[in-house]
């Protein structure tokens, strides 16, 4: 892939074999339920409201614009800890800011798409990445294939991890906010929104390291430890996400990250001149406590912990291959990490 060839996602390989079975994900929003595991819980005193919430087919950002304008602050006020899917039932907290005044009683609340089930005053904003985790409890239905082949990639997955692919929700409607950020550091568009301008550089850090992660699975280095590698705090080999400076590998690591910078020199190149810097991210993805069963022939529930930042997307994509019904939209922020 060269420059400017970021309309469509590439096909990024998968650590284990093809199962060759199929499944329909996120039929009903019962399907894919969600929970947030938070690092703490609210103290009882403080300037922030922190509610509990569980909404059933409302994304996250249309929830925090519903309690602004219950609360009667500005969008700004308003915080959380992550993204979550829009079609499905999901349970997390999001934080008012209130320093003054009576404390209005959000539970008394009425709405279709969520419900307030607790509130607690907190000292502090809820922050994107303020949280532990997330728990999943995924249905997915209309099974067909072999299921010896995807109870190996079950057993394989609970055993040995996945690929810490980003998911296809990181890079916008097909794969478009790839290209919209490398026609903004090209300097081809201004792009004056910073929200905008966050997701577009998101994205683009994010398809950088698919491309390296991609490239070691491709070359049989999956679950394998590289001359040179930076390890994270688990023992496990990571990946760069792009920024100023050097990368931190060495030999043979280095060699093959700054192979792949190399045709995506004006994604690397921009990102260094963004002002972000160089963090690394762990090449593999464990899920915690993951358990399964097939109440019927043609259907099985997964359920499994991950910690925050990694995907369930990336989980399922090396048991079966999943379809969605046809209800996304290009504007559809969802996204699970």
């Amino acid at each position: 892939m060269t420059d400017a060839q970021y309309t469509t996602l590439p096909l990024w390989p998968n650590a284990y074999p093809a199962s060759g079975a199929t499944a329909t994900l996120k039929l009903l929003n019962e399907d894919f339920v969600v929970t947030e595991l938070p690092l703490q819980l609210p103290s009882g005193a403080g300037e922030h409201i922190w509610l509990d919430i569980e909404k059933n087919g409302a994304n996250t950002a249309f929830v925090a614009q519903q309690l602004a304008e219950a609360a009667g602050v500005e969008d700004k006020d308003v915080g959380y800890a992550g993204l979550k899917d829009r079609y499905a039932i999901t349970r997390q907290w999001f934080s008012i800011y209130l320093p003054k005044g009576d404390t209005p009683d959000l539970t008394l609340l009425q709405h279709p798409e969520f419900k307030v089930l607790s509130q607690s005053r907190h000292v502090k904003k809820l922050r994107p990445g303020d949280l532990q985790g997330n728990r999943f409890r995924i249905v997915l239905r209309d099974v067909t294939g072999d299921r010896d082949a995807i109870e190996s990639n079950l057993k394989a997955v609970a055993s040995q991890g996945v690929p810490n692919y980003f998911g296809a929700q990181r890079f916008g409607f097909e794969g478009g906010n790839v290209e919209q950020g490398r026609a903004m550091l090209a300097r081809e568009i201004r792009v004056r929104n910073p929200k905008k301008k966050g997701i577009y550089l998101s994205a683009v850090r994010s398809f950088v390291f698919n491309e390296v992660l991609a490239l070691r699975i491709r070359q049989g280095l999956w679950g394998k430890t590289l001359p040179g590698d930076v390890m994270d705090e688990a023992g496990r080999p990571t990946g760069p996400l792009w920024g100023r400076g050097r990368v931190s590998t060495t030999d043979e690591a280095q060699a093959l990250e700054n192979g792949v910078a190399e045709p995506h020199a004006t994604l690397c190149d921009g990102m260094e001149h963004a002002g972000l810097d160089q963090e690394r991210r762990s090449l593999v993805a464990s899920p915690l406590d993951m358990s399964w069963e097939w109440p019927q022939a043609d259907q099985l529930v997964i359920t499994f912990s991950l910690p925050a930042g990694n995907y369930a997307t990336s989980v399922l994509n090396e048991i079966l291959r999943t379809t969605e019904p046809d209800r996304h939209t290009e504007n559809e922020p969802a996204a699970v990490e």
